[in-house]
């Protein structure tokens, strides 16, 4: 549920809309990033993005908690993609 914020000038109520979480933002960027360092065969690289992306999207989620903030999906989808981004790492650190 949003707070309600009185506006001072007219009186009337203003809902305050819901904050997208950067954290889970962030852990999307992160997993999307760790294909592509896999991809280029980086796969050091590749998995501290992908421990990055799942530890932002737990962020996220925990944050996403919170009736302010929305992106509770996204985070849930960060930590996915961060897990199949970790085994795709480690194939690319062992081969």
């Amino acid at each position: 549920m949003s707070r309600y914020l009185s506006d001072f000038g007219r009186g009337t109520p203003v809902v305050s809309a819901p904050v997208r979480s950067t954290a889970s933002i962030v852990a999307i960027i992160c997993a999307i990033a760790s294909f592509v360092m896999s991809s280029q065969g980086r796969g050091l690289w590749a998995l501290l993005l992908a421990l990055v992306a799942v530890g932002a999207g737990l962020i996220g989620g925990a944050r996403a908690l919170s009736p302010r903030v929305s992106g509770g999906i996204l985070s849930i989808l960060a930590v996915i993609l961060g897990v199949i981004a970790i085994l795709f790492a480690l194939i690319a650190v062992v081969f």
